[in-house]
């Protein structure tokens, strides 16, 4: 829970779960999804400050618990505990690093979008014939919340995308058909997904 003393370090051996936080008025933002094997509240415990996010599992998931004192003994014990942990925390600043950039430099929502969708293929997505395959457990209201738009707009753009032919939604999952024309529309130095598979990509 948000705001609550950090007990200890969460596991996600398996699963997805969401990660938001929400303002004094009570408004909620949804950050981004943490996958399988992510350590959910690593920098609070490090720094003994209150959860600054709330995690909510949105399948059957598999989570582990170690308490904070006995965490912190194991980095102090283990270097390789200690240096899996600093990866871990160089990935939360870069995914938040990839966040604010959406945010503030992506011009026009369907940049927004077509970002949204390589970057999360970039980490999650498989390769098949037709294209990339990636799941998506989140509504139009949830994406439009990571990217700073409407859920009208992100239907309306997603529908063009699929209008046009580059991605095909089946289920709770996109199929991207031409990433190469998605990356057309994003901004050099933008998010960008290898020329035959990402780097986590599994064939299917």
């Amino acid at each position: 829970m948000e705001g609550e003393t950090p007990r200890g370090l969460f596991i996600l051996c398996s699963g997805q779960a969401k990660l938001s936080a929400s303002s004094e008025s009570g408004h909620a933002i949804n950050l981004r999804l943490a996958e399988r094997g992510e350590l959910l509240g690593l920098s609070c415990i490090i720094l003994n400050r209150p959860y600054a996010t709330r995690a909510e599992t949105l399948c059957p998931s598999q989570v582990s618990f170690i308490p904070r004192l006995q965490f912190l003994q194991l980095l102090r014990a283990h270097v390789d505990v200690a240096l899996n942990a600093s990866r871990h925390l160089g990935m939360e600043l870069h995914d938040a690093h990839d966040l604010t950039r959406l945010l503030a430099l992506a011009q026009g929502t369907h940049v927004r979008v077509a970002q949204f969708l390589l970057s999360r293929a970039e980490k999650n997505g498989q390769l098949i014939a037709k294209g990339v395959r990636l799941a998506v457990n989140m509504t139009h209201e949830e994406i439009g919340e990571n990217i700073g738009a409407s859920r009208e707009t992100v239907s309306r753009v997603l529908s063009d995308f699929k209008r046009k032919q580059l991605i095909h939604v089946r289920g709770g999952s996109i199929i991207i058909l031409q990433p190469q024309q998605l990356r057309g529309l994003t901004a050099a130095g933008s998010f960008h997904l290898p020329e035959h598979q990402s780097a986590q990509a599994k064939t299917g």
